[in-house]
């Protein structure tokens, strides 16, 4: 029953929040939007508050709990970690309180034309194996999803399993099982395993999701955290267009 209730919930600001966009073809949504989203869809994702102020950052992390990391949120910057948008392993008030006006000035600098909405605010997770899970539109198939191996070696990597929209749990353990890097979630040397269950209904949730709510184009959760029990999304890009139906 409260599962259907997530559901529910998280179909109903889903509707709410693409309405707020449908005037802006390809318009991607903020870090902290993209996590709510998913959040209330019942996908599990790190918490993450918008701090438009410094004061603001360190009352998030003082809620949040330290440490914390500090992204910069601005529509012009994906790549926060190029411009030097990214702070981690905050511990104290004076911590955050430095960062954030160095991640500012930092992406005014990099991007002076970019508009900053603030920082987004969020406890550092628990390390785990690091996994990708996405969805991308094909022109020919539609809605797409991926997964494979995941952080800042995906795009070397390229150990990655793709299926159409829907899928069915048959789908999601092979999604799984067919990556290279398969042993690592095994367990490898000694490691514990991961919660490939946990991974399977991500895919299968993910999957749903995207079938509600057409209007998403792309999808991009990198790196996704596995762990011996559990999973979590720590960084999460949505992309919203006009007009799908």
């Amino acid at each position: 029953m409260r599962e259907r209730r997530n559901e529910s919930a998280g179909r109903t600001f889903a509707s709410e929040l693409m309405a707020t966009t449908a005037t802006n073809t390809g318009r991607t949504l903020t870090e902290v939007e993209a996590k709510q989203l998913l959040a209330r869809a019942g996908l599990p994702v790190v918490e993450t508050r918008l701090a438009k102020t410094k004061k603001e950052a360190i009352e998030a992390a003082k809620k949040l709990g330290y440490p914390v990391v500090l992204k910069i949120v601005s529509p012009q910057i994906t790549h926060k970690s190029d411009v030097g948008g990214v702070k981690l392993g905050l511990a104290s008030d004076q911590a955050v309180g430095e960062a954030f006006d160095a991640i500012v000035e930092a992406a005014r600098r990099a991007v002076p034309n970019a508009t900053i909405a603030g920082v987004s605010v969020q406890r550092m997770a628990e390390p785990g194996i690091e996994v990708i899970v996405g969805v991308s539109t094909d022109a020919q198939f539609g809605p797409v999803l991926m997964f494979g191996m995941g952080g800042v070696l995906v795009e070397v990597l390229k150990d990655v399993a793709f299926r159409v929209i829907p899928i069915t749990p048959r789908d999601a353990r092979q999604m799984v099982r067919e990556i290279q890097g398969y042993p690592l979630l095994e367990g490898y040397r000694g490691q514990e395993p991961a919660d490939v269950e946990a991974l399977e209904k991500l895919l299968l949730r993910l999957s749903q999701f995207v079938e509600q709510h057409p209007e998403i184009q792309e999808i991009d959760l990198n790196p996704v955290f596995a762990y011996p029990k559990g999973a979590v999304a720590v960084d999460a890009r949505i992309v919203v267009s006009e007009g799908r139906s």
